[in-house]
């Protein structure tokens, strides 16, 4: 028996990274899934492996969201469980200077944006069939202090308060919404240096997508979370005991 048995889950940004390592835990804890990405043959091929459903979506464009949740709610007819975890690829060295508009539009639409659009249908979705749903947020520690990339720390900071809004007003319908800070996790959007980070961490290593999925798990699942809404988890490995990451400003 899996913790999450009988969920059904829409998990975004799921072909790679943090993103993929949640789905492969949520189908292994017996979560039925439809998988969204904009990468269409790799999140086939996972959507294969995890036998789920696969969406192609490209959360930028501004109708993309309400046809996603569209899909998935035909493909799973109840859902559950949210999983947000989408968004563009980003280099750490991109400072305010450098970063353009249309870099800056592209992020807070798949981010914020549709986090928003799809939290929203989500939570009507699950308050209008009594369902006592839970949804997560795939934050960052840039929500906290500058570190560069101005377009990705204004729109988690932004998904930071969404989580809260979301919390108070889900809470009285039994629905849970929280969210993971990940630390330095190698893959998916995230492009840096790595060796330029381990001996920053306090653990000394970067973390795995299979860490972040561990404490997804714990948090979706009312077994260990059951009393847990409107937070953020910070899985690190120590890395926000830093303040600033001393990039070179180019």
């Amino acid at each position: 028996m899996g913790l999450l048995d009988g969920d059904t889950a829409l998990v975004t940004g799921a072909a790679s990274g943090i993103g993929r390592g949640i789905a492969q835990a949520l189908a292994r804890e017996g979560v039925r899934l439809v998988l969204s990405d904009v990468a269409a043959d790799a999140g086939h091929h996972l959507a294969r492996e995890l036998d789920a459903a696969f969406v192609p979506a490209d959360l930028a464009a501004p109708e993309s969201a309400a046809k996603l949740f569209a899909a998935a709610e035909r493909a799973l007819g109840a859902i559950s469980i949210f999983v947000h975890s989408a968004a563009p690829k980003r280099r750490e060295s991109e400072t305010a200077l450098a970063v353009t508009a249309a870099q800056w539009d592209a992020m807070v639409n798949v981010g914020l944006r549709s986090g928003f659009l799809l939290g929203q249908a989500a939570g009507a979705h699950m308050k209008a069939r009594g369902i006592e749903g839970r949804m997560l947020f795939i934050t960052s520690l840039h929500a906290y202090s500058p570190r560069n990339l101005p377009h990705y720390s204004a729109t988690k900071a932004g998904q930071t308060m969404l989580v809260k809004e979301l919390a108070r007003a889900l809470g009285p319908h039994g629905i849970r919404v929280n969210a993971i800070a990940p630390g330095a996790i190698p893959g998916g959007g995230f492009e840096a240096d790595v060796a330029a980070f381990e001996k920053m961490i306090p653990l000394r290593r970067p973390g795995t997508p299979a860490d972040i999925a561990d404490m997804a798990v714990a948090l979706l699942c009312d077994r260990f979370s059951r009393y847990v809404t409107g937070t953020t988890v910070a899985v690190d490995g120590g890395l926000a005991l830093y303040n600033w990451i001393p990039f070179a400003q180019t």
